[in-house]
């Protein structure tokens, strides 16, 4: 019987001694796998606390900055790790970007810069006709022609060159009245027959040479009151022609114009009167030098030119129309604030360049531009000399202003300062209500994806506000639908007044 109970109080012994064993051991391997992963979060407070002084509110993807994550990793969307979201990363007035996210994704700056440039611009142009420089022969009385010239559409003729010739039958009997009134010797009726004579349309070396030979002469010639390009002729042989007819149109060549299509942009670079200087390919080594004769009033609605015509002189009738030019205008050296092209943001209603406050921080400013020359853009206010502004990567400063609500904050702080100089700010004028779904609620802060604000123009969108109280957001989870009232604060905009609304109640 002795023998039992020790054989029974051993067995219960190495029973006890084996559930110490296994107990301690299983201590064991929980302290070694807690040593060995120590930075495995499971929540987005375990990730503050491991980020060491600074708070981490939650963590996104750069390129999609609307998708939030409680805790690091990969984003889902990209192949890219996702990057932390300070509580001390939403600096007043301007938006706050890891210098590191910066520089992975090639955000470059440059300086704004005042440069001494030539404001000149060369356009291509076209050689046309001077059609200020027009000559139509016409005859000066009804008659039946008799001869014309042989001429055709394209000839170049010199001044005086025969059109063609025309009888007149009624002037026989005009001449031989004035022959006999002449022959009487009565001075006062011979000037009255000779002034009669030129009313019918003779020329006057017509009716001397009429008095000289005493001769009757019916034939009118009609000749080219000045030199050029023959355009049509209106008459030929047999023809029978009334007073005034036009005969012939003949442009001059002693000038042509030159035209050119110049970008809206630089239309004030066209100045009439203004020197131009012009190549010619069919010429090459050789430049021209003309005048700017005329600006065209009407805008080309498909190419968004005008027509800016110059004045040039054609010696020798090298020039001729049809023939391709560069037009070059301007050449005035003058100083200018100049930025990079890239770096001006265009949303239609304004202009907008980023400027570096210090690495990582930049402000939007609202800039007005002038002419854009070359790859350089003047800036006529807003900017200061010396100053840096980003040129690439304003996608991710857009997307970070975005969430920060900075470009919202400081186009409502301008329309209030705007109506302040005209009226006194009152606090009540400047209380405003939303319906709003919580986002996120850190502190003294809330972000909020509210709903428009007419009042103050904005459009529905996710925004931090501050908490004028941090009780205000107490009680308050994220996915609750509040109701909201803000007012302007001294830096943007706080919260005055948070309520959630009961489920099934308005948003």
């Amino acid at each position: 019987m002795t023998s039992n109970k020790k054989l029974s109080l051993a067995a219960v012994a190495l029973v006890v001694l084996g559930v110490g064993i296994g107990h301690g051991a299983a201590q064991w391997r929980s302290a070694s796998l807690a040593t060995a992963r120590p930075e495995a979060p499971h929540s987005s407070a375990a990730a503050s606390v491991s980020t060491g002084e600074r708070r981490v509110l939650y963590w996104y993807d750069p390129m999609l900055p609307q998708q939030r994550f409680d805790k690091p990793g990969k984003s889902p969307f990209m192949d890219m790790q996702l990057v932390p979201k300070y509580a001390d990363d939403a600096p007043v007035g301007g938006v706050a970007v890891d210098p590191r996210v910066a520089q992975t994704l090639g955000v470059r700056t440059a300086t704004v810069t005042k440069q001494h440039l030539g404001i000149s611009l060369q356009v291509p142009a076209t050689v046309l006709l001077n059609e200020r420089d027009v000559a139509i022969p016409q005859a000066r009385t009804a008659g039946f022609v008799q001869r014309v010239a042989r001429l055709a559409p394209g000839d170049v003729i010199s001044a005086g060159a025969l059109i063609a010739e025309v009888l007149v039958p009624e002037w026989a009997g005009a001449q031989q009245e004035f022959l006999a009134v002449r022959r009487t010797g009565d001075e006062a009726l011979t000037s009255a027959s000779r002034q009669r004579l030129l009313l019918m349309g003779m020329p006057m070396e017509l009716v001397q040479r009429v008095e000289r030979t005493g001769q009757v002469e019916t034939v009118m010639a009609v000749h080219a009151p000045a030199g050029g390009l023959v355009q049509e002729v209106m008459v030929r042989q047999g023809m029978t022609v009334s007073a005034g007819m036009s005969l012939a149109r003949i442009t001059s060549l002693s000038t042509v114009w030159v035209e050119a299509a110049l970008p809206e942009a630089q239309a004030g670079l066209a100045r009439v009167g203004e020197q131009v200087e012009v190549a010619l390919s069919a010429y090459p080594g050789k430049s021209l030098r003309g005048k700017v004769s005329a600006v065209l009033p009407e805008t080309n609605a498909a190419t968004r030119t005008l027509r800016v015509r110059a004045d040039l002189a054609n010696p020798g009738g090298r020039l001729r129309a049809g023939m391709f030019a560069q037009m070059r205008l301007g050449g005035s050296s003058e100083e200018a604030l100049v930025v990079p092209t890239e770096a001006v943001i265009r949303t239609g209603q304004r202009a907008i360049v980023y400027v570096v406050d210090r690495p990582g921080r930049f402000s939007p400013v609202e800039v007005r531009v002038g002419r854009e020359l070359a790859d350089k853009l003047e800036v006529l206010q807003g900017l200061q000399p010396g100053q840096q502004v980003v040129v690439s990567g304003q996608f991710l400063i857009d997307s970070e202003a975005s969430m920060q609500g900075v470009l919202q904050r400081q186009a409502s702080s301008v329309a209030v300062a705007a109506s302040a100089a005209s009226a006194p700010w009152t606090p009540a004028a400047a209380v405003h209500e939303a319906n709003a779904t919580v986002v996120a609620v850190s502190g003294n802060e809330v972000t909020l994806n509210h709903e428009a604000v007419p009042a103050l123009k904005w459009p529905a969108m996710e925004m931090a506000f501050p908490l004028g109280q941090a009780e205000l957001a107490k009680g308050i989870q994220p996915g609750d639908k509040v109701r909201f009232t803000f007012r302007e604060a001294k830096d943007g905009f706080e919260i005055v007044a948070l309520q959630r609304v009961p489920k099934g109640g308005a948003r």
